[in-house]
């Protein structure tokens, strides 16, 4: 009896240490936390009667489109873990050809890795940055997965993934709302994806400010109410800001498809990450989307795909998931789905862009 007894101290010390180990080298954010902020002294302010020109990209840490990773099949038997340096140092330069000729004045880019193993522990908006010139002084960033040790078997190491903001014009503040997570057991919870909203305030020359916000849901959270916890969550972000009549830019990867557009359209490899709940539609019932739910339900629909899965039995654009939404006191003025050329080739995702004004 005493044997058994001190077996099961030295198990549950053990398991103790376990738990404060992965605590202590994951990552644990606040509902709501000041995000850091990089601008240069002389970064000029925003005249806010100029039009300004948002680019928004799921950039799959400058991955390229040669791969098919594990988690890219429902069965997650992708053969591949990793990209190489190379396909990096070309996707990177590629992303960079596609900003520098769009010329875009924001630029909101998801998936980028900052720390992990994966991609060899580069800070991935370090290495861009210097590949676009001087034309954004400024830049916030968000971390959204972050931890020194993974033990998934087809992690094996540290993880890094971020939200970044690259301006042309003075961000004064920025933000990091938290989003909900998936349901799961006290490890998994350290080590899963804490999804958020990067908020960053741009200062304009009549001494307000316009709200750029850049986000990416979640992906692999069937069964669970996740994904109308996390709209219900940035919905109550756009009221707020609203009730501030301050005028606001949403964009991102949300991994859900448009009202409307029923998932038994995709290949069944497709269909499996999506319910058939249409979370989203709260956000196009109350705010206005750059793409009517018309439109991507149309006969033009294909125009506005975003997503070009790495599955094999798919490799096409199929399907839209990311999205640009913008508050009362901004006008649309165009907004496109980049698919063609080097556009095409950087990302399992297409670039997103829209020209906004502010209304007379």
């Amino acid at each position: 009896m005493k044997l058994l007894k001190r077996l099961l101290i030295v198990i549950l010390s053990f398991l103790a240490l376990l738990l404060l180990i992965i605590y202590f080298t994951t990552f644990h954010p606040s509902e709501l936390q000041e995000a850091s902020v990089n601008c240069e002294s002389n970064a000029p302010i925003l005249d806010s009667a100029k039009q300004i020109k948002l680019l928004s990209w799921n950039v799959q840490y400058f991955a390229g489109k040669n791969r098919v990773f594990w988690y890219d099949v429902p069965d997650e038997s992708g053969p591949d873990t990793a990209p190489s340096r190379e396909e990096v140092e070309n996707t990177l330069k590629k992303v960079a050809n596609v900003i520098l000729e769009q010329n875009p004045d924001f630029v909101l880019f998801q998936e980028v890795d900052d720390g992990a193993k994966k991609t060899y522990n580069e800070d991935q908006a370090e290495r861009i940055l210097p590949l676009l010139s001087d034309l954004y002084p400024c830049r916030t960033e968000a971390f959204y997965w972050k931890a020194g040790f993974v033990p998934h078997p087809k992690i094996l190491g540290s993880v890094g993934m971020k939200l970044t903001i690259f301006s042309k014009y003075k961000i004064v503040s920025a933000l990091r709302h938290q989003l909900p997570t998936p349901p799961a057991d006290p490890i998994t919870q350290q080590l899963q994806l804490k999804r958020a909203v990067l908020q960053a305030d741009i200062a304009t020359h009549d001494g307000k400010t316009i709200t750029i916000l850049n986000t990416h849901l979640d992906a692999f959270s069937m069964g669970t109410d996740t994904m109308h916890r996390q709209v219900a969550t940035i919905a109550k972000i756009l009221e707020t800001l609203d009730a501030k009549n301050m005028p606001w830019i949403l964009a991102g990867d949300f991994n859900l498809l448009p009202p409307g557009f029923s998932r038994s359209q995709l290949h069944p490899n497709g269909a499996f990450f999506y319910s058939d709940e249409e979370e989203i539609t709260p956000l196009f019932i109350k705010w206005n989307s750059t793409a009517t739910q018309e439109e991507l339900n149309g006969p033009n629909k294909e125009k506005f795909y975003t997503h070009v899965p790495n599955d094999p039995q798919i490799a096409k654009p199929d399907r839209t998931i990311d999205y640009i939404f913008y508050s009362r006191g901004l006008t649309k003025k165009e907004y496109k789905v980049l698919q063609e050329g080097e556009a095409a080739e950087a990302s399992d995702h297409l670039p997103l862009e829209a020209v906004f004004a502010s209304e007379e």
